[in-house]
């Protein structure tokens, strides 16, 4: 039997997606769905990278006014993930609550909440005694905070690997521990060659390559100022249920839920990695500090201990929003990277738009602060 990674390639197919992510997964899948053949190119293991190695927020509170329409539609699809992959994929509900430290941070709370308003998402501002009231277990450094009653969190562990066995399923070749060395123009398409020199035709390519997004763009003559980030995550032993939202911080050095099990996981500060070597690493002394934050707004998880730490490896941009559409410069071109530490709950909204795009041309979804074009044109080359 020959092995998955080693059958031979398909001469020609419709679209090559570059990257095994949940949102390169989601679009895969939805374009086998629409009768496309599509072979997918993952490097390492679908969902291994930023997608499953992350916090599992599904938060719409605190996005950009950019972000927010594809947030929403993304939200909508988290609450049909059993009729879409097979499993609801850990999503809870729970809620999420961001807590301001200062007056300050409670203004721009207030403000934010009000320019979401406008969108149509219903945000509660509270006051750090009505929070404490609430919520008996929080700590003193609490001035105030914002509610989403419609945000949660998920298991980054399930999403990933399900969606991209769900592309299977709808048809799509599959090829994991393959990472692509070369994309290339080869007449009105493309030509994806690999290291060991099998090579694919196709009519589109799409782009969901992370934090090596920014790589892919560059071999087809486009410049994109992607940097590397990674964050450093947590993880305690198993205790009785404290608290069941999903909490952020302004500033966004701190970030903790409970899960399902009891273990408290948190997030703060950033590791260490390589994304040549393909490996991340959490910083003990950041992993430290990020605990003594955690305590300071619970202090019952104190006596908790830590049994795992680790990181992973995401792409940021310079205005931390994601480059997500039509490349500027290449037909047939598409683009999702550079997520920035938030692209996790809009993963399968991803997929969508990018099908959307290639099968329809456009999408009812506005991602129009989030193209390509908002860089200047000295960012990017000519094809």
């Amino acid at each position: 039997m020959i092995d998955a990674d080693k059958k031979p390639l398909p001469q020609h197919v419709d679209a090559v997606v570059i990257g095994g992510g949940t949102a390169g997964c989601a679009a895969a899948m939805h374009l086998a769905n629409a009768g496309k053949r599509v072979v997918l190119f993952e490097q390492r293991l679908a969902g291994a990278q930023a997608s499953g190695q992350n916090y599992g927020g599904v938060r719409q509170q605190g996005r950009c006014p950019e972000e927010l329409p594809i947030s929403f539609r993304a939200r909508r699809i988290w609450d049909r993930l059993p009729e879409i992959v097979g499993h609801d994929c850990g999503f809870r509900p729970s809620g999420h609550i961001k807590l301001a430290r200062t007056a300050e941070e409670f203004a721009g709370l207030e403000a934010w909440a009000e320019m979401a308003r406008g969108f149509g998402l219903n945000v509660a501002i509270l006051s750090g005694n009505v929070l404490r009231a609430e919520h008996n277990y929080l700590g003193s450094w609490v001035y105030g905070g914002s509610y989403c009653a419609t945000d949660g969190h998920a298991n980054p562990r399930l999403v990933g690997p399900l969606f991209a066995r769900a592309a299977e399923r709808a048809g799509v070749d599959l090829r994991e521990c393959c990472p692509v060395a070369k994309l290339e123009r080869d007449g009105a398409g493309f030509r994806v060659s690999l290291a060991d020199g099998r090579s694919t035709r196709a009519d589109v390519a799409i782009n969901t390559a992370g934090a090596w997004g920014a790589d892919i763009a560059a071999q087809l003559g486009e410049t994109y100022d992607e940097h590397v980030l990674s964050p450093n995550m947590i993880v305690t032993e198993p205790a009785a249920p404290i608290f069941a939202a999903s909490f952020g911080v302004c500033g966004g050095d701190i970030y903790f839920r409970q899960t399902p099990r009891g273990n408290v996981l948190f997030g703060g500060g950033r590791g260490i990695s390589d994304k040549s070597r393909l490996w991340a690493r959490p910083l003990a002394t950041v992993s430290v500090q990020a605990a003594a934050k955690m305590i300071g707004f619970i202090p019952a998880v104190a006596h908790l201990a830590v049994i795992r730490s680790w990181s992973g490896i995401d792409g940021s941009m310079p205005d931390d929003r994601p480059v997500l559409g039509p490349s500027p410069s290449v037909p047939g071109l598409f683009h999702a990277f550079g997520f920035s530490g938030h692209g996790f709950q809009l993963g399968p909204a991803v997929g969508e738009v990018l099908a959307d795009l290639v099968l329809a041309g456009h999408t009812e979804t506005d991602i129009s602060g989030l193209s390509p074009l908002r860089f200047t044109p000295s960012t990017i080359g000519a094809a």
